[in-house]
């Protein structure tokens, strides 16, 4: 005897009779029309109201002041110490630097030696914007600035140079307040420090004042030995 295998795919014909119930009920409640009315009435009540979304670029985007953008870059003060480019994790800023000498201004002095940016370059089409380069910059010269709009059509110009860099800057929010309470910055402080009044220059060949001989010391009397106990 032969054996009668079941076929193993039931899920359709459930599906399918399920919706044959469910077409059988609704048509016996009435049809589809009373669905299809109160769907009519509920876009018909929406369409009354004021609409919630806004409508770009004719509206702009009210965005928080801190909110991640562009980055702008303040060159003064950057001293190409490599730190950004080194931890940034998509491999996305481009630095080059030279040394340049300065001479010393006293006699007898060293001269110095300070790295000078001749190229700092971003490419936005790698960037995944993480915030790492900012905040390993140990001179504040990296800013994230709200202002997005940068689209380019052509991949190659989401590399910005620095003097786009530089631009971004003016778009940057001030830092926030301090509290009430706070102390204040020392940069601050040492900036409204009044300057030291200049001395009055030595006229020439004026003998330097000399000070009054200090007393000689008077010798101290030598302690008499302690007796050791016996």
């Amino acid at each position: 005897m032969t054996e009668r295998h079941e076929p193993k795919h039931e899920a359709p014909r459930e599906t399918a009779r399920a919706e044959k119930a469910s077409n059988e009920k609704a048509s016996k409640s009435g049809g589809l029309l009373p669905g299809i009315l109160k769907g009519l009435a509920t876009t018909a009540k929406t369409a009354t109201q004021r609409t919630h979304t806004h409508e770009y670029p004719d509206v702009a985007p009210d965005l928080p002041p801190r909110s991640r953008g562009v980055i702008a870059l303040l060159e003064e003060n950057c001293t190409s110490c490599m730190l950004c480019a080194r931890e940034c994790p998509d491999w996305c800023i481009y630095i080059d630097s030279h040394k340049e000498t300065i001479p010393a201004t006293t006699e007898g002095g060293r001269d110095r030696q300070r790295n000078v940016l001749d190229r700092f370059a971003i490419d936005f089409s790698l960037c995944m914007y993480c915030g790492i380069c900012i905040e390993v910059c140990p001179f504040d010269a990296l800013f994230w600035s709200p202002q997005f709009e940068y689209a380019e059509t052509d991949i190659r110009d989401l590399l910005h140079e620095k003097d786009r860099l530089g631009g971004w800057m003016e778009t940057v929010p001030p830092p926030p307040a301090l509290d009430e309470r706070a102390a204040e910055p020392a940069e601050v402080t040492a900036a409204n420090k009044p300057p030291r009044a200049a001395r009055a220059p030595r006229e020439p060949g004026a003998a330097r004042e000399t000070r009054a001989p200090r007393e000689p010391r008077t010798p101290r009397e030598p302690r008499a030995p302690r007796e050791r106990p016996t």
